[in-house]
This record gives C-alpha cells, sequence and structure tokens, in this order.
C-alpha cells in the first residue's frame, strides 16, 4: 500500500513540475511574444460582437480614386482644401474637420509650379488664420527627415512608459505653409495640430498625446472631440491615467481614460464599407463648395442645397485619403482587406463621444497580476478537471472542456455587453498544454500503475476487479487491515439432493451457469468475489475499492441474483429432459451483514488469498444458513438494512423478521427479509408486508390471538407459497404461526423480550 501522506507528496510534486508552464505564458503575455493571437482573438470578439452605433455624426470625406482623376495627383494645391473647408464649416455647419494628410514642404519635387504652390497655401493659411475649427495633421512617421536648412531630423514618438534616461523628445512632422514664392524659409504653421500616429502603425491603440521639446501634441481625434465639446485648448488637463476636459465654466465635459499613461485602445464600431460610415469624395465636395460662386443660379442653389444637407449640420468631418495608391492602409478588427487609415481616427472619436472604451483588467505597476491570476486559476481548474483519474474520469474531463468553452463563451459576452478584453491566449494555452502535459503523465503512471496492480493481484482477484482498481486510481490494500464492508453469502438450498441425482459432468455444466451468473451480477453491483465454496458464492462489497453504498450495492446484487435465478429455472424447465425436475426448482439463500471486518492478504507465503475475516463475516454466513428457518431466501441483519436506506432510499424492500441471537453469539440482533426491488414488489406482497408487522407487533405484546389472526391473513398474501412444484417450504407468517401457536400454548417466562435463539448455524 502507498500511504496517504506519500499519494499527497507526489501530487504536490506533480503540480510543482505542472506549475511553470502557466508561468511561462504568463511571462510570454508580459513581454509582448502573444500579441499577435491576443490581437487576433480580440479581432474575433469584434466581429462575434457585430457592428455598433454611435451617438456622434461622423462624416468622411474621401480623396479617392475619382477625387485624385478630377482634379490630379497628389499632393494638391492647397487651396482645394481651403475652399472644401470653408464650405463645410460656413454653409454646411459642420462642427469641427480634421485632415488627415500631413501638409509638409518636404519632398516637394524640384519641377512644382512654386507660384501656383504659394497662392494655394497662402489662400489655406488665410483661412486658417481665422482659427476655424480645422484641425491637421502632424505625425512622427518619417523618422527620418532634413528640416529646411537640410539639417537630418531623428524622430520617434515618445512613449511615457519607456522614455526614462532618454533625451528629450523630438518633433513630429508638422504642417508648413511657404508663403514666398522667392524665399523657401518663410513658412507659417497653423494653430490647430493634430497627431495621426498610432502605436507601431497598427489601428489598435493610439496615443492620445505626445510630448515634445516645445510643447504637447494631441492626437488628431482628441481635438476634434475637444472642439466639439467646447473646451479650449488650457482645458485639457492630463493625468497619470486619465484626461479631463474641462469646459470654461469649470464642469467636466468628460473624462478619458489612459493605458499606460497616453495610450487609448480603440474600440471599432463598424467595418470600413458599412452604412454606418456616411462617406462622400472630396472632389463631389469641392465642385460644389466652386458652385458656391457661380454666376449661374441653378448651380448656385445646387450647391446651396447640397450644403444644407441634413447629414452635415454640427457632423464631424474626417478629410483623408482611402485610394490605394495613395497607401495610408491598415487591415482593421473588422477590415482583413486593408482598409484606410483614417477611419482610426473616426473610431478614436466615436469611442471617446460614445464613451464605450475597451477595458482590461487592472494593472499595478505596469504588471497585469490579474490577466496572470486568471492565467493561473483557469489552468488550475482545467488541469485537475482534466487528469482526474477514476470511474468519472470521461466527465471530469468533459467538464474542463466545458470550463474552457465556460471562460470563452464569458470573454464573448463581457465584451460584447461591457466591452471588456479578458485575456484569451495566454489562458487557454496555459490551461490546454499544462492539462495535455498532466493527461499524458497520468497516462504513464496510469500504464506502470495498471502493471503493477495486475502483477500483484492478476492471478487471484478477477479482470473485471483489477480493472475497477485501476480506474478508481487507489492503491490496493496489501496485508490484514481493518475496513467497513458488506459481506455476501449465498448457497443452493439442498445442494446434496443436486448432487445425488447429476452426475459429474452436468453438475459441472449446471453449476458453471449457475455461478457464472451470480459472479456477474456480483461483480456489476460493484462486489468482490471472495471464493467459492462448493455452490457457496462468498462476496464482500466495499474492499478492496472502497464504496460508500456497499449495503446498497450487495441488497441490490442479491435481488438481482434471485431474479435471475427465477429465469434460469424457466431455461432450465424449457430444455425438458436435459434435467431431472428438482434442477428447475432450484432456490438459492442469501445471506448479508454490515460491519467492520478484517481485510487483506490471507494464507501461508507460497498461497494466499485477498479475503475478509472476523465475527461481522461469521453473521453474514449465519444470515444464509439462518434464512431457512425463517422461510426466506434473502435475509439481512439490520446494520445492512440501515446502511442500505441510506443510500438507496426506499428502492429495495425489506420485512422485519425480529430479533435472533445466532449460535455463538450472545447479543441479539434484528433481522429482515430482503423481498426485493420496489420496481418488482406488488401492492399483494406490500400488504403482506404491512399485515405481517401488525401480527409481529401483536406478538411481541403477547397478544397471540391477535397475532394469529394476522399471520393467518399475511400469509393468504404470501409471495412465496409452498408446494412440491416451487421448491418452496415455509415463509415467515407460516413460521410465526408455528412460533405463536406455540407460545399460545406454553407462554413464555415474564421476562420474555421476543428474542428468537437459533440453535443452529
Amino acid at each position: 500500500m502507498i500511504p496517504r501522506t506519500k499519494i499527497t507528496k507526489l501530487a504536490w510534486a506533480r503540480w510543482l513540475v505542472l506549475l511553470p508552464i502557466p508561468l511561462v505564458w504568463c511571462a510570454a503575455a508580459h513581454f509582448g511574444t502573444l500579441t499577435f493571437l491576443e490581437n487576433k482573438l480580440t479581432d474575433w470578439r469584434f466581429r462575434f460582437r457585430g457592428e455598433i452605433d454611435a451617438p456622434v455624426k461622423l462624416l468622411y470625406v474621401d480623396i479617392d480614386s475619382q477625387s485624385v482623376a478630377e482634379i490630379g495627383g497628389m499632393p494638391w494645391s492647397r487651396m482645394y482644401f481651403a475652399r472644401v473647408a470653408a464650405a463645410l464649416i460656413e454653409r454646411a455647419q459642420v462642427k469641427a474637420i480634421g485632415i488627415d494628410v500631413v501638409f509638409s514642404e518636404n519632398g516637394v519635387a524640384e519641377s512644382v509650379d512654386w507660384k501656383k504652390r504659394v497662392q494655394g497655401n497662402v489662400e489655406f493659411a488665410r483661412y486658417l488664420s481665422k482659427t476655424p475649427s480645422v484641425v491637421l495633421a502632424a505625425s512622427y512617421a518619417a523618422a527620418v527627415d532634413r528640416d529646411i536648412s537640410g539639417q537630418l531630423v531623428y524622430r520617434e514618438l515618445p512613449l511615457l512608459t519607456i522614455a526614462r534616461g532618454k533625451a528629450q523628445p523630438s518633433l513630429p512632422e508638422l504642417p508648413s505653409f511657404r508663403i514666398s514664392e522667392k524665399d523657401p524659409r518663410r513658412q507659417w504653421s497653423p494653430a490647430l495640430i493634430g497627431l495621426i500616429d498610432t502605436l507601431d502603425g497598427d489601428t489598435r491603440t493610439v496615443p492620445l498625446f505626445a510630448p515634445s521639446e516645445v510643447r504637447t501634441y494631441h492626437h488628431l481625434a482628441l481635438e476634434l472631440v475637444r472642439l466639439h465639446d467646447g473646451v479650449e485648448l488650457d482645458g485639457m488637463k492630463i493625468e497619470r491615467d486619465h484626461i479631463d476636459l474641462v469646459k470654461p465654466d469649470g464642469s467636466l465635459a468628460r473624462r478619458i481614460p489612459l493605458r499606460d499613461r497616453q495610450l487609448l485602445e480603440v474600440n471599432w464600431f463598424s467595418a470600413w464599407q458599412s452604412a454606418r460610415n456616411p462617406r462622400i469624395g472630396f472632389s463631389t465636395v469641392y465642385s460644389y463648395a466652386e458652385m458656391l460662386a457661380s454666376e449661374k443660379p441653378e448651380e448656385k442653389a445646387a450647391a446651396e442645397q447640397f450644403f444644407a444637407q441634413p447629414e452635415f449640420k454640427d457632423a464631424m468631418v474626417l478629410i483623408g485619403p482611402v485610394d490605394p495608391l495613395l497607401q495610408d492602409l491598415a487591415t482593421t478588427p473588422f477590415d482583413e482587406v486593408p482598409a484606410p487609415k483614417v477611419g482610426v481616427h473616426g473610431n478614436v472619436v466615436k469611442t471617446i463621444l460614445s464613451g464605450h472604451y475597451l477595458q482590461s483588467l487592472p494593472r499595478w505597476s505596469g504588471v497585469a497580476w490579474l490577466d496572470f491570476a486568471v492565467v493561473v486559476l483557469l489552468t488550475i481548474s482545467v488541469t485537475g478537471l482534466a487528469t482526474k483519474s477514476g470511474t468519472r474520469s470521461v466527465w471530469t474531463k468533459a467538464a474542463a472542456l466545458l470550463l474552457l468553452a465556460a471562460y470563452v463563451g464569458a470573454a464573448l459576452l463581457l465584451f460584447k455587453t461591457q466591452h471588456l478584453l479578458l485575456p484569451m491566449t495566454a489562458p487557454l494555452g496555459a490551461a490546454f498544454t499544462t492539462s495535455f502535459v498532466g493527461v499524458i503523465w497520468q497516462l504513464v503512471d496510469e500504464q506502470k500503475q495498471r502493471g503493477r496492480i495486475k502483477g500483484m493481484f492478476g492471478t487471484y482477484v478477477s479482470p473485471q476487479l483489477v480493472d475497477r482498481m485501476i480506474e478508481s486510481g487507489e492503491s490496493p490494500q496489501l496485508g490484514g487491515h481493518d475496513a467497513e464492508i458488506t459481506a455476501y453469502f449465498s448457497d443452493i438450498q439442498s445442494f446434496s439432493t443436486f448432487s445425488e441425482k447429476l452426475g459429474s459432468g452436468p453438475l459441472v455444466e449446471l453449476m458453471n451457469e449457475y455461478l457464472t451468473a451470480c459472479t456477474d451480477i456480483v461483480q456489476e453491483e460493484g462486489g468482490t468475489l471472495d471464493k467459492y465454496i462448493g455452490d457457496a458464492v462468498v462476496a464482500m462489497f466495499g474492499a478492496p475499492i472502497a464504496l460508500t453504498d456497499h449495503a446498497y450495492r450487495a441488497c441490490v446484487a442479491s435481488q438481482r441474483v434471485q431474479r435471475k435465478l427465477g429465469e434460469l429455472r424457466l431455461k432450465w424447465q424449457a430444455e425438458g429432459a436435459k434435467w431431472p425436475e428438482i434442477v428447475g426448482r432450484m432456490q438459492s439463500r442469501i445471506g448479508l451483514n454490515t460491519g467492520v471486518c478484517m481485510i487483506g492478504n490471507m494464507g501461508s507465503r507460497t498461497r494466499f488469498n485477498y479475503t475478509m475475516m472476523g465475527d461481522n463475516v461469521n453473521l453474514a454466513a449465519r444470515m444464509e444458513s439462518g434464512a431457512k428457518s425463517w422461510g426466506v431466501f434473502s435475509m439481512c441483519t439490520d446494520a445492512t438494512k440501515v446502511a442500505c436506506e441510506q443510500h438507496g432510499a426506499d428502492r429495495v424492500v425489506f420485512r422485519p423478521l425480529g430479533r435472533i441471537v445466532v449460535k455463538g453469539r450472545t447479543q441479539a440482533v434484528p433481522i429482515h427479509e430482503i423481498v426485493g426491488l420496489k420496481e418488482h414488489v406488488t401492492a399483494q406482497t406490500h400488504e403482506c408486508i404491512a399485515r405481517f408487522a401488525a401480527g409481529l407487533e401483536c406478538y411481541s405484546r403477547r397478544d397471540w390471538v391477535g397475532a394469529l389472526a394476522l399471520f393467518a391473513r399475511s400469509a393468504e398474501l404470501e409471495p412465496n407459497i409452498p408446494g412440491p412444484a416451487s421448491g418452496i417450504s415455509s415463509n415467515p407468517s407460516l413460521v410465526y404461526q408455528k412460533i405463536t401457536a406455540h407460545y399460545r400454548a406454553e407462554p413464555p417466562p415474564p421476562d420474555w423480550d421476543g428474542v428468537q435463539v437459533m440453535q443452529e448455524k
């Protein structure tokens, strides 16, 4: 036997070996190794959730293929932007415009018509100098550039989480307007500027601001929201974990949460090609803007009607390149085919104005401790279920899969309803890999255990029992030990007559068929075959595998054996002359008792048997032999009845038979007939039991006349009626009629307590 303390230590040792697996997954998540997979699972959550509405009017003005064809190749004269912006602000009454184009003078071709370009610059600059709600783009995307003096400029998006110890952050590439044809140094910069950068060029995360040597630059979308809310520039308060937008009257317009001190995760509301993204071509807007100054009344009226559309009023407008040739594209959670990145800014605006921020579990000191706790807890739970051994291991493994599915379902539901991003890659990966290693480890151990148990028990215990011992995961008890079990004894009534009438060949055939049927039922109910003694079957329930319901199983097995024997009798009778008449009347008596017994290997050093010993075993044997005296075929002690009813409720039907003192004992024992299983016991038999119990009550009160009358009535209802054809010689009602009649004629002494003393074994 392997001590329980050693088994516990082995289990802890196994967990200590498996624990590094989820910790490795946690480390991989912390250092960004799993970012790609986590992003894919986040995309899956967006698609599961589907598109949602945002409480904001947002219109895209596309610099599309048609606009490039009609106006010409980029870069355009800034006059076009001046006139489109003026028409949208002044005529269409849009609330704010963001232009996703960096108006830089760097990289301009030598062949450019500077006179025309400067004219466009001046026109746009004059309009912007009036400080309309137009935000121009700035970016750190051009990592290496030259300024107007020809000096190299190195740019890097300043992230606060990695800025310690670094030099002062550089400036982004800013919009600039050359306003002199002859002097390139004469340049003008607008006041309203917004960053268009995303983290690592992706479409998932944006920095809402970036500090620089000169000032703090805010994201284009944040500037648009500020204008939307009527907040002045100095009303933008940046804190460690949020940004407050404060109105001039001191009221809080909104609070925007930050991740890593400056980042915002974009909540995507729809795919690019969606009805939720109203769009119009830049050249179309420009054409109508020019028609506002037309001398033709019909053209001017058409333009005024165009800008009077309700879709424009109080809308936020984003102007940006969408032509694939302009190469400002990227995939999104909804778009596997790259879509225009101007959509990022639109979705940031929607995220902030709707308040539908993507949330994650809280972090401390930049470490996702709660995420790691989820990884470890899910891994322990799933692995514990997946590696649980025993007869229910299939169900526990199914429960492990259901737990994983439940976690995925919870993650999807929380994202859909609360915009909460539970970690998925690390928890699922850790749970699966740890469980897989644990199951493989378990299979190896089980194969070793199977070989060990079969080697020790396979020579003297049935293969079925060996398999159950292996499945239970319990080590067999070697040597003697005490355990509570239910002992089972059965014997064929008048077996000596069978031996006399049958030759050795037929007798062996008959007994093999009978013993096989009995043994199969005993083992199906979880019993262990102890031995055969001639026609007797000796078995135990509750060892070597502990069974909490061993008494119930033993009682059920006894009644299944009796019913099977009834089927065999019909079969033998149908076989005609093959068997003598006595075979068709074969009856078997079964005795049960529950209690603590000595269990283990018994015998010599060279020959031994796994068996049971003790007073409770002897009492079970007395139940079998004493059943004849009470006219029953299945009899048990009160201990067995009580234990059975604790686990089997009222499925097993019992009949009290009084109290007896068996030979070799001095203490009286309440005994009961096991009448049958509830589903097989008829109403007549229940009536018989009730009348018999009433008669037994009268008997105990010395009411001999009343007892005789009740026993006579119950005798008429007995399921076992004596007769030569049935092989039945008596029943409890007849037995108590004789006993009661005797006491009526010869009353017992005054101290009589109703106990019967058995004189035979």
